[in-house]
């Protein structure tokens, strides 16, 4: 068996994937890494993708109408008010400039997930001053439940423990990310902010006393800070062990039919189904208006055990929501259940590496293990992992709220 030991599969010294990142700023790394043809063909897909107009991701490629209430979630929107403004009042006038955008700007959806500075929008984060970043601490503490507020950071010192395990904080370090803000912060009218960089992508929409966090892209390589004292902690535990588990509790004939793919990278997918850059993600960086057929297993299929284990994972996605958001997503989900699908791609036990896919009207989830980036694993390892959520139909970025409020 392959070891599970990340420290394994440290690159060299003298990779040249680390000599390209070795002591130059940001800027000057995305020039080089950019400079090669799989780069560039990579950004010139994406921005096609931009360009396109928002339509929202689907399964059959129409949009389900009315899934999205205007509401009262509970939010507490006077706390995010104030720490948006409290924000922008740390910014000189030129950062604020390039951080603030109309609500509508095409830029709320340029988010990507790579280290390679794709854009060079809003400002990074490690450009700016500590009262800045504290402030930032604040807004994201102001529109998460705390799980949800130390899970991003996290997964940013994530990031710096990557940049340590080679000396390369220059590129990767706990602020090497964008922010950016939509709107005017308000009470009643919308407004949003992002963030995102390697490995965290995290998109929050805010109307009144309502809030929707969406896309998200959170990944880890490898899944454990560990510097070997009291802070060392692994990641995504919740979100693996409780996917495998509903998947173990299905019988033999729920199983082979909810797995879509024997293998991780199987010869059977169609050429689409795979890529260097997502693998098998489907909703990543830049796939706002794609379809996604329903596959696997529908949810209406499963006992109550089961329905109940589908809740508790999907509830592990989203624990990052403030508690009244939160509860008004599950009981939307909740809504929609019979109507939820379950894929599988790779094996079911206890060590085997898999991927997985929920997916309905009003959510989609993926989790996958991943092949190695900045790790020399070939093979898709527990250490490396990506997960994303979606909520398809239109209202990713808010942008059906944002609608029924223009109206």
């Amino acid at each position: 068996m392959a070891s599970q030991n990340f420290r394994d599969y440290l690159l060299p010294a003298d990779a040249p994937r680390i000599a390209a990142a070795r002591g130059v700023t940001p800027a000057a790394y995305a020039q080089r890494m950019l400079a090669t043809e799989k780069a560039q063909n990579l950004k010139a897909h994406w921005q096609a993708l931009l360009d396109e107009e928002f339509r929202g991701i689907t399964a059959q490629g129409e949009i389900q109408q009315g899934l999205f209430p205007l509401q009262d979630e509970g939010f507490a929107v006077e706390y995010a008010v104030a720490a948006a403004k409290d924000l922008l009042g740390t910014l000189s006038e030129t950062q604020r400039k390039r951080v603030c955008h109309d609500i509508d700007a095409q830029q709320w959806r340029a988010w990507y997930n790579p280290e390679i500075p794709f854009n060079d929008f809003g400002v990074r984060l490690e450009d700016t001053q500590i009262s800045t970043r504290e402030a930032f601490w604040e807004l994201l503490r102001s529109c998460t439940s705390p799980v949800g507020f130390d899970k991003v950071r996290q997964l940013m010192d994530a990031n710096h423990f990557l940049g340590e395990l080679y000396d390369l904080n220059n590129v990767m370090n706990r602020w090497s990310f964008h922010f950016m803000m939509f709107g005017t912060p308000s009470l009643t009218a919308p407004w949003g902010w992002n963030i995102y960089g390697h490995h965290v992508a995290f998109c929050c929409f805010i109307i009144g006393r309502q809030l929707v966090i969406a896309p998200t892209f959170m990944g880890v390589e490898p899944n454990i800070i560990d510097r070997g004292n009291s802070s060392d902690c692994i990641l995504f535990t919740e979100e693996e062990r409780l996917g495998l588990e509903l998947m173990q509790s299905l019988s033999q004939e729920q199983q082979q039919r909810a797995t879509i793919y024997s293998l991780m990278e199987d010869p059977l997918m169609p050429p689409e189904r795979f890529n260097f850059a997502d693998q098998r993600h489907l909703a990543g960086a830049f796939q706002d208006n794609r379809v996604i057929p329903l596959e696997g297993i529908s949810a209406a299929e499963f006992n109550a055990e089961q329905q109940d284990k589908l809740l508790k994972t999907i509830e592990a996605f989203i624990n990052f929501l403030p508690d009244g958001p939160r509860h008004a997503r599950m009981k939307l989900v909740e809504q929609y259940l019979d109507e939820t699908w379950w894929n599988w791609i790779g094996g079911c036990g206890d060590d085997d590496v898999y991927y997985y896919r929920i997916q309905s009207p009003v959510i989609l989830l993926e989790f996958d293990h991943h092949s190695g980036m900045w790790l020399t694993n070939e093979e898709p390892a527990k250490f490396h992992i990506h997960t994303i959520t979606r909520i398809p139909n239109g209202n990713d970025y808010g942008k059906a709220l944002l609608s029924f409020w223009k109206k």
